[in-house]
């Protein structure tokens, strides 16, 4: 049985984040897979797939963990009062 789970994030940064993670995609463990990819302009869309409840936990802290640092870094590149 396979368990899978999937994140959309709405934000005007979703490319820059994109091209954050989408590096990452390749350096996943035998029991799980990662698909990140754009849905629109502003929409990243966040699909891990795992063939069990741990492997699926594991894999979503890794890679919400790594969509949060990419939000953290941006907002520190590109501040908020800074922004077009």
């Amino acid at each position: 049985m396979t368990h899978t789970a999937r994140f959309r994030f709405a934000t005007p940064d979703a490319r820059a984040l994109y091209l954050s993670v989408c590096q990452e995609m390749g350096d996943v463990g035998d029991r799980s897979s990662v698909r990140v990819r754009l849905a629109d302009d502003d929409m990243l869309v966040l699909e891990v797939t795992a063939s069990d409840i741990p492997a699926l936990r594991a894999a979503l802290n890794t890679w919400l963990r790594l969509v949060t640092i990419a939000v953290e870094m941006r907002e520190l590149a590109v501040p908020s009062d800074a922004a077009p």
